[in-house]
């Protein structure tokens, strides 16, 4: 961790090189250290809805086009990210010879994202959850690229890459910072590093401020109010090195030769500069937050390193393998595949990644209505079956709903609602319960409390990664005991249809 006196004069080279690149930022912001998140941005007065609290020329971002090492990414065919990788290692390995020294000495030399955790942390930390697998393919695709895509270019071209910023830990170094830190800044820049806006943190629901771009003759609608528009009064405050924001933007030169940055002429009618503009009233003392979207935690630990309790966009997903191990247990392999291959033929799926299908518990606890009806399909009789399997090989017109239909002597297809309802059997809700222990006991022999417990022990400054680990496994681990309560709920009510007594159903 660096000294408060080291970390001070870094923001106030930071705050000299934005003026001598024309960013302009009110002077009624205010840079703070948060503990858990780094640099914060906070409100030294009362701010209005459409103020415009900082103009960042795109010239000033680093992206392939604005990087000194552009015409090599364009000779080699890189974009996107991995372009940017090789914009940002190549910025970094030039030192205060990079236009960008002042921005580029601000961050941190890797974001704290699981990607660049080792893979004993990776296995330790993420067991069970939803990051756990997807974390361990991803180092080796980024490690493939790097063999692939950077280690040629170091005996290629003109610039005589210095092996020593283009290494793998570089890479996924600057794969975390990227990740954690990008925007998309316009369709002729692509994505690129947007100095200052990534300084500005997530809340997820709360955004405060706006990204626009604009033209440079572009005149605020409030150009009275000087400390919202401009303003190089920039006020000194604690800072540490994380910081969570995201943008980008572009340029194109071979090389630097001195500390000017000329930007190659973009389309005319593409604006030139970034604005960041309120969207909404922000009292004095509270952080300005920017909002990275609407992700559960598992994405949110994965792109920017932090999670955030009681977050309403969470999911737990179930993985088909699981569902098929369930039903394995009751029925045979061929009966499983069998309803599987039915389910499909009746154009149903899960959610597909990669090479995973899986199915989505919502934060409400509430299942997948495709999840619903596989099981569903899975417990149906001998008979239903074999009319589903009979109409279907026939090429009949009928389906699940004409099934449930007669079943229950509906006059029409049920809707969809309807359809949940009435596949929502006791036996599914059973089925359900199953699942949630099955998928509860890839987290390991910990409870659910144990992991409360050490939550409420671990501080984020001691140790980050834990905490927001823990964070990620308690919240999974909650949607899962909503969904036994949904489920439970279900079959207790199936349960008084019977005449049993609430003792006679499991919880």
């Amino acid at each position: 961790m660096a000294s408060w006196k080291h970390i001070k004069r870094r923001v106030r080279a930071f705050k000299r090189w934005m003026q001598s690149h024309s960013i302009d930022c009110s002077a009624a912001l205010r840079f703070t250290d948060d503990p858990s998140l780094g640099i914060a941005v906070r409100a030294l007065r009362d701010l209005r809805e459409g103020d415009v609290v900082a103009t960042i020329p795109k010239a000033a971002c680093l992206t392939v086009r604005t990087g000194g090492a552009s015409s090599l990414i364009e000779a080699a065919g890189l974009d996107g990210s991995l372009g940017l990788a090789v914009a940002l290692m190549y910025e970094r390995s030039l030192g205060e010879r990079s236009p960008w020294a002042g921005y580029l000495q601000l961050l941190p030399e890797r974001e704290c994202l699981p990607l660049v955790w080792t893979l004993d942390e990776v296995d330790r930390l993420l067991r069970g959850t939803e990051l756990h697998e997807t974390l361990r393919e991803d180092k080796a695709l980024v490690y493939d690229d790097w063999k692939e895509c950077i280690l040629p270019l170091l005996d290629s071209g003109p610039l005589k890459l210095d092996p020593e910023y283009f290494g793998p830990e570089q890479y996924f170094a600057a794969k975390s910072l990227i990740s954690s830190r990008s925007f998309e800044i316009d369709a002729y820049h692509g994505f690129g590093m947007v100095p200052l806006a990534d300084l500005f943190n997530h809340k997820t629901g709360a955004e405060d401020v706006h990204i626009t771009s604009v033209s440079s003759h572009h005149e605020s609608d409030d150009d009275s109010d000087d400390d919202s528009n401009n303003g190089n009064d920039y006020s000194d405050a604690d800072i540490s090195e994380d910081g969570n924001g995201q943008l980008s933007q572009d340029l194109d030169k071979n090389s630097h030769g001195d500390m000017d940055m000329e930007c190659p002429p973009a389309p005319e009618e593409e604006p030139t500069v970034l604005e960041m503009i309120l969207i909404k009233d922000v009292k004095a003392g509270d952080e300005v937050y920017n909002t990275y979207g609407n992700m559960g935690n598992a994405a949110l630990l994965h792109r920017y390193g932090f999670t955030e309790e009681n977050n309403p966009y969470d999911i737990v997903n179930i993985d088909i393998e699981l569902v098929l191990e369930w039903s394995n247990s009751l029925f045979s392999n061929r009966h499983s595949r069998a309803r599987v291959g039915m389910w499909r033929r009746l154009n149903y799926s899960g959610c597909v990644s990669q090479d995973s299908e899986y199915f989505e518990i919502s934060y409400d606890g509430e299942p997948q209505l495709e999840l619903i009806i596989l099981l569903y399909m899975m417990l149906l009789s001998d008979d239903a079956y074999h009319i589903l399997d009979l109409a279907a090989s026939t090429e009949q017109d009928y389906n699940l709903d004409m099934l449930l239909s007669e079943k229950e002597k509906l006059q029409e297809a049920p809707t969809p609602e309807l359809s949940k309802d009435l596949m929502v059997t006791e036996g599914v809700c059973k089925a359900l319960l199953e699942l949630a222990d099955i998928r509860e006991r890839l987290y390991g022999p910990n409870s659910i409390r144990d992991d409360i417990e050490a939550l409420n022990t671990c501080r984020c400054s001691e140790d980050r990664k834990l905490y927001y680990t823990l964070i990620l496994r308690v919240c999974e681990r909650r949607i899962l005991e909503k969904l036994r309560r949904y489920a439970s709920l279900k079959v207790e009510a199936f349960g008084r249809k019977k005449g049993f007594t609430r003792r006679d159903i499991r919880v």
